[in-house]
């Protein structure tokens, strides 16, 4: 077969002013000032696209604060790595998080940041001569406090380093949730964490404090109606936490149908997208993504809040 050029002479045009459009100069971003607020900086983003969704989402959490509604944050370990436990326990202290889920890193890098003020390891040199996550006292801590875990894991990890005085609890979400009355639990896979290392892990026990936190979390789904629920860094373990905890209330009858939900990471995987944004989402209320940098994207969600909290209508 041999294919002739095709002629464009019949070619059918429509007129510019005609044609609906998608983008208009009155959602273009405002140029920035020196000297302006916060809230002028907000306001100045495009309305359109993750600059609108990002207005809109920060509303919707406000309004659910204000109106007395549950606030859920799950998160991984890299958003403690990132400096990001004063941004959050601020948000904790203003009453704006209800609750807190993290995964077993994210508690073994909390841990450690409240007994040493510092954290994070070299895994590739470690891994060389078998050093990786061989520290004791981080060991020591976790695996003893599952075995005394009575009423859940998140909880007593706040409490011991309450008891104990750790030096540097103050930077701890953990010790904060302790200080807020928030409620605070730990998702532990066993075998992921460095801490199930040590001869003094106990998987029954860490079994038995991470499945009542499991529970527990199970309840704080159960009111997210006209609440929100956001995900911050969890890749894998909290979206599928999340997914199995709607599932147990929906199935015991909770009316959680109509909430907000959101994103935040570096890059948008396939298990927080489906199990988080959209599946959740799809009998009402709205889900979001929103991908940057942890250190930049919670601090700038965490000022537009308190901003619209404030009154001063950031969003």
């Amino acid at each position: 077969m041999r294919f002739e050029s095709i002629s464009l002479d019949g070619i059918r045009t429509i007129s510019l002013e005609e044609r609906k459009h998608k983008v208009h100069v009155g959602e273009f971003a405002r140029p920035p000032r020196p000297g302006a607020s916060f809230g002028d900086f907000v306001r100045s983003l495009p309305d359109i696209l993750a600059g609108k969704e990002f207005r809109e989402f920060v509303g919707r959490v406000a309004d659910a604060v204000k109106g007395g509604r549950t606030v859920a944050v799950g998160m991984g370990g890299h958003v403690v790595k990132t400096g990001m436990g004063p941004v959050l326990a601020g948000l904790m202290e203003r009453g704006a998080i209800s609750a807190l889920a993290m995964n077993g890193a994210a508690a073994i890098h909390d841990v450690e940041v409240a007994m040493a003020g510092a954290t994070s390891e070299d895994v590739a040199r470690g891994l060389e001569d078998g050093s990786f996550g061989m520290a004791m006292e981080t060991a020591e801590f976790l695996n003893s406090t599952a075995r005394q875990a009575g009423e859940g894991f998140g909880r007593a990890l706040g409490d011991r380093m309450e008891r104990e005085r750790l030096p540097f609890r103050e930077h701890s979400l953990l010790w904060n949730a302790h200080r807020f009355g928030v409620t605070a639990t730990v998702h532990v896979a066993l075998g992921t964490d460095v801490v199930h290392q040590h001869p003094s892990c106990d998987g029954a026990a860490v079994g038995r404090a991470t499945y009542l936190d499991f529970r527990i979390f199970c309840s704080v789904v159960a009111s997210l109606e006209g609440g929100v629920y956001i995900n911050l860094g969890s890749a894998v373990v909290l979206p599928e936490v999340f997914l199995k905890a709607l599932t147990v209330v929906r199935n015991l009858g909770h009316p959680v149908r109509h909430f907000t939900t959101a994103n935040f990471d570096m890059l948008q995987h396939y298990r927080p997208s489906a199990n988080v944004v959209e599946r959740p989402t799809r009998t009402g209320g709205k889900g979001y993504a929103f991908t940057g940098h942890h250190e930049l994207m919670i601090p700038l969600f965490a000022c537009a809040l308190l901003e619209h909290l404030e009154g001063k209508d950031a969003a």
